[in-house]
């Protein structure tokens, strides 16, 4: 009884408060907006926060992992246009560029450091690729561009050896180009001493580029090049000269040859050929008039001449 006396009194005091919620609505208005306002703020910048941890990041990955892949594909093209006498080297620098993009945007660090290392090395193969010849001046302003990149990949990467190995790595091949090579071989022997860079592929190259440093030390000095020859114009000029000297015949006596007879062709015809003149004369259906033949007349048959045909039978 008490359940059912409690249940009766909750149904009263809900269809009392809805009888009177069109009044309330309106005496807490200012409340309600502000209410909702708030609400709709607070799953909006929820739905914003997820979409910009999930999705913007997987589109930013495949965006930067696009740009990766396109360095290699730079140097092959500049390559290949090379071959056609053509310079697009500057391909390069704008790669560099939109890496440095990239990594200034980037929301996780390792992303970061990648990109500076490869903007370094865009830096870099922009320089080395060049077709013109490269002054000094040049090579040190790409040399300290990739240095600065290369630093800062080295405070983002605090937590991958890997990323960090690389990027000692590159700061080491920048002393070399520049002729520091003291510098670079204490930077790949610290490389190789730090038990942190253990087990990476950094420390097998640094350990090259030690043993084969004596031979980056030499200076080397081009020959001069070979001064071209004109071009040819006639084959004659690569032919070897002919001597020339008399040439002996043996003319013999002068009946050894035999004699040839001289044969004068001229506008009058050779007497030695007549020529029949057959005169053919245009009248018509007489073959034989018009050979100019003249029929003889017939003889009597000389079988039947000795038989006398008037003497009558016996």
């Amino acid at each position: 009884m008490k359940s059912d006396h409690r249940h009766e009194l909750k149904t009263n005091e809900l269809a009392e408060w809805i009888a009177n919620f069109p009044q309330w609505a309106r005496d807490n208005g200012t409340i309600i907006i502000s209410i909702s306002v708030v609400a709709v703020l607070v799953i909006g910048s929820a739905l914003w926060y997820w979409r910009k941890t999930k999705v913007e990041s997987v589109q930013e990955q495949l965006e930067f992992t696009n740009l990766i892949a396109k360095l290699p594909q730079n140097k092959i093209q500049v390559l290949m246009r090379q071959s056609r006498g053509e310079d697009i080297s500057y391909m390069l620098i704008q790669t560099a560029v939109d890496l440095e993009t990239v990594a200034n945007g980037a929301q996780d660090e390792n992303m970061a450091a990648l990109a500076l290392i490869k903007r370094a090395e865009s830096l870099r193969a922009a320089v080395h690729y060049r077709q013109e010849t490269v002054n000094q001046a040049d090579l040190l302003t790409a040399v300290d561009a990739a240095k600065i990149a290369y630093n800062k990949a080295i405070s983002k990467a605090v937590n991958n050896p890997s990323l960090m190995a690389m990027a000692k790595f590159g700061l080491g091949i920048c002393e070399e180009e520049t002729g520091n090579f003291d510098e670079a071989e204490r930077i790949y022997r610290d490389l190789i001493k730090n038990s942190d860079f253990e087990g990476t592929t950094t420390v097998a190259k640094a350990q090259r580029r030690l043993e084969t440093m004596a031979d980056y030390r030499k200076k080397i000095v081009f020959k001069p090049a070979p001064i071209p020859k004109p071009p040819v114009t006639d084959m004659t000029d690569l032919l070897p000269p002919i001597p020339l000297r008399p040439i002996e015949v043996d003319v013999g006596q002068p009946n050894d040859f035999p004699v040839v007879p001289e044969v004068m062709i001229g506008p009058e015809p050779n007497p030695g050929i007549v020529v029949p003149d057959v005169k053919i004369q245009p009248e018509p259906n007489a073959v034989s008039e018009s050979l100019n033949i003249k029929p003889r007349p017939q003889e009597p048959n000389n079988v039947l001449g000795g038989v006398d045909t008037n003497v009558p039978g016996e």
